[in-house]
């Protein structure tokens, strides 16, 4: 009974770093929301904050075991499978979800997000003038930055770099989202689909024993753009996770008002009624190296309530938040399970 605990708890964790994965992927969606939903949000930033001066004298001293669980490898391993499994499984069904059906998807995140807020704030009862300040800050940004226009695509590894310190902040501050931050910074479609995409065809023709892929510069310098990146997403999840921990234990109560506001403020990004406002340059739309639509931003509208469209819409918006309401009832009722 204790080993078949054991596994479905590895496999649950598992399972929490794919939804935190795949979430990361998604433009307006945050993988540290996910993270606090699921409930693991503060062991993450706990085992990331792990990875410190100590941990580097384990290693060098060749004391692998001690340095595995000084660092809470055993949970990071699992988060982290479960998290790159997807961009190679789910988010690809989300991407074409998106494509396909993307006002459904949309009012389904819309929905999600909004009982996400439900959840965080449902204990939160110390609304004093410090705390709801924080929470009108952290919404002023969060609609300050959903508002912002694109800048241009830039594969220089140094500002590639820049862009994995700031794009993994969607795993460690709950409402911002990575890749719609990437998006502002231009990266997104080079770093999260193109460089992806390319890095998944190199895996798998290696496995097949085919390396042809040496012989290719444009694939080479795919497979370099995707390792700085890599790179500067280790280097800002360590850091930012420090800074995080250390700010959390003198001012758990402000930052959660701020990450309360900051995801109420963000829900205009996920807004499903919007349509794409494309870059105009002598009066034809900007096309990108693949021939893509550049897009400025977004125009928002309020539904037509006299469409069945709408309707359908609204109904994925019940079932988003009727889904965090049942994982949190899951996690309770799993919480119970285990401490019993």
């Amino acid at each position: 009974m204790a080993r078949e605990r054991m596994f479905a708890d590895k496999l649950f964790l598992f399972l929490k770093g794919l939804s935190m994965g795949a979430a990361n992927k998604v433009p307006g969606v945050s993988g540290g929301m996910v993270s606090f939903v699921l409930g693991f949000y503060e062991e993450m930033i706990y085992s990331f904050r792990k990875i410190n001066y100590k941990a580097l004298k384990l290693l060098l001293n060749k004391r692998y075991k001690s340095f595995y669980y000084y660092i809470n490898a055993p949970f990071l391993v699992l988060v982290f499978s479960g998290s790159i499994f997807s961009y190679f499984s789910v988010s690809l069904v989300l991407d074409y979800l998106i494509d396909t059906y993307e006002l459904y998807v949309w009012s389904t995140f819309f929905g999600m997000i909004i009982g996400s807020i439900y959840y965080i704030s449902k204990d939160f009862n110390n609304w004093n003038t410090k705390n709801t300040i924080s929470m009108i800050a952290g919404a002023m940004v969060g609609i300050a930055i959903s508002f912002m226009s694109p800048a241009k695509e830039n594969d220089n590894l140094w500002f590639v770099f820049f862009c994995g310190i700031i794009g993994v902040s969607g795993m460690t501050l709950p409402g911002l989202s990575g890749s719609f931050i990437l998006i502002l910074m231009g990266n997104y479609v080079l770093l999260l689909v193109d460089s992806v995409a390319m890095l998944f065809k190199t895996l798998t023709e290696v496995f097949t024993g085919d390396f042809s892929f040496l012989d290719s510069e444009q694939r080479i310098n795919y497979l370099k753009i995707i390792g700085v990146f890599t790179l500067g997403s280790a280097f800002g999840l360590v850091t930012t996770s420090h800074i995080l921990g250390w700010v959390l234990k003198r001012w758990h109560q402000i930052v959660t008002a701020v990450i309360i506001g900051f995801i109420t403020g963000s829900l205009g990004i996920v807004w499903p009624w919007k349509k794409e406002i494309y870059k105009i340059v002598d009066n034809q739309i900007l096309l990108d190296s693949r021939g893509d639509k550049v897009i400025l931003n977004f125009e928002r509208y309020f539904p037509d309530f006299s469409s069945t469209e709408t309707w359908i819409a609204i109904l994925f918006v019940l079932m988003g938040i009727l889904l965090i309401l049942i994982l949190d009832r899951f996690g309770k009722d799993r919480k119970t399970y285990i401490d019993g």
